[in-house]
């Protein structure tokens, strides 16, 4: 195995921790209104929806992500028109349109030459073949992301809760629900490249999870989903750079292994509160008892 040392192994291993520490932080940011809002199902089918328009890149030989911003600006439409003239339910409606851009994404690109890289990529990413023009477009969409969470959070915030009150204040619900699909579009198609359609949800979902016990105030739980991200993506990298595994799989891995810990890590935290607020009363008990027998 080559040593971590060497330049061109420092270099593209450097790269990927790059985009995937940008990737993190768009996640971590976006992420979080996705757990509030319960928006993971329309984050996975975002996933899919732009599998179509990467394989018609890819077999084109044009930019993928601006096949994917297409076919995924395309899937969002969609599932919003079936929303509002559909007889079927929304998840229903989401689950049949993601399977059929899932399907049609694997049958377009089934006509390259290098079918298995094209798939294998499209549905796991490749973030260590992540170059500059890819960071750049990352750090071009994480500002963008935090530009818009922080001028647009009050109406995200009262969107959450209760759209009547939102719309009394004038903070335009309408336009505050548009954006949250935005960014969770923009989220998926940003991060697609380092853990692939099929995994960008662990990315999205897991770091918010794991924040969520720890704080009920958006910016505090933002802040630490983009650090249990961030985690994940170290660890990923260091374990697949190890053990030899893929790399887009590994950090959703180590993005999920992260929520179970930060649960489990949170149990035992109110627990011990709880032991240490009883031994408190136990003890103030105990003093008011010798208070009344020696007055």
């Amino acid at each position: 195995m080559p040593s971590l040392a060497d330049p061109p192994v420092a270099d593209f291993l450097v790269r990927a921790l790059a985009g995937g520490m940008l990737a993190a932080l768009i996640c971590g940011v976006v992420g979080t209104w996705v757990v509030i809002r319960g928006m993971a199902f329309f984050g996975e089918a975002i996933g899919h929806g732009m599998l179509p328009g990467v394989a018609v890149a890819t077999v084109l030989g044009m930019p993928a992500l601006v096949g994917g911003a297409l076919s995924a600006v395309a899937m969002s439409g969609m599932i919003g028109l079936l929303q509002k003239r559909g007889r079927l339910s929304y998840d229903t409606s989401i689950g049949l349109l993601f399977v059929g851009m899932l399907s049609l994404g694997v049958i377009v690109v089934s006509h390259s030459r290098t079918f298995a890289t094209d798939a294998t990529v499209m549905l796991f990413g490749d973030i260590l073949a992540i170059g500059g023009s890819e960071i750049l477009v990352l750090a071009v969409t994480a500002a963008l992301t935090i530009a818009i969470a922080v001028a647009f959070h009050r109406s995200f915030v009262a969107v959450a809760f209760d759209e009547r009150i939102a719309q009394a204040l004038g903070l335009r619900p309408q336009l505050a629900k548009l954006l949250q699909v935005g960014l969770v579009t923009l989220a998926v198609m940003a991060s697609y490249k380092a853990v692939g359609s099929l995994l960008v949800v662990g990315l999205l979902l897991a770091p918010a999870v794991a924040a969520s016990p720890w704080t009920n105030r958006v910016p505090i739980r933002m802040c630490a989903a983009v650090a249990f991200g961030t985690a994940a993506v170290v660890l990923g990298l260091t374990v697949s750079w190890y053990a030899s595994t893929a790399a887009g799989a590994s950090i959703a891995a180590a993005a999920i292994l992260l929520t179970c810990c930060s649960a489990s890590a949170h149990r035992l935290w109110v627990r011990l509160a709880f032991l240490r607020a009883a031994r408190h009363d136990q003890t103030h008990l105990s003093i008011d008892r010798k208070r009344e027998k020696h007055p």
